[in-house]
């Protein structure tokens, strides 16, 4: 926007107006707030039910191993045969410089096969495991 000022008739101002560009900002920050928790890792399985303690949340996204109720293993989202899993995730431990990987299984999963998942992660060298599990239902008051 370009305007004549009183003492220089012939002089054009000329200045950024910011404030479209703090509107966009504002409405892309308020947009990426509601939907980033959202945003969740892994496969999505039936897990089973703990009350245990979470862990510490950390900003960036977490290493998911995820073992679905067809006994298929996924890393991150990528399905993945178990003898190649350790090669894969390491270099990817190394890059991170955070050694939590964590271990999503369904419930319908034996058990059997879980620990021979997590055996495989122990054999190559990956020690620091998390079960993820979801909370219990609230119990309901007795009543009558």
């Amino acid at each position: 926007m370009a305007f004549h000022t009183p003492d220089e008739s012939d002089a054009v101002v000329s200045d950024i107006n910011v404030t479209p560009l703090v509107d966009v900002m504002l409405v892309l920050l308020i947009i990426f707030m509601i939907a980033a928790p959202m945003l969740h890792q892994g496969i999505e399985v039936a897990l089973p039910r703990s009350s245990a303690e979470n862990l510490p949340v950390r900003s960036e996204d977490p290493l998911v191993v995820s073992i679905t109720a067809d006994g298929i293993v996924y890393l991150q989202e990528t399905p993945i045969h178990p003898t190649q899993l350790v090669e894969r995730l390491l270099p990817m431990i190394e890059a991170r410089g955070d050694e939590a990987v964590y271990l999503k299984g369904d419930r319908g999963v034996p058990y059997g096969q879980v620990v021979d998942l997590l055996d495989v992660l122990h054999r190559g060298g990956v020690v620091h495991v998390g079960m993820v599990t979801e909370l219990p239902p609230p119990e309901t008051a007795a009543g009558g």
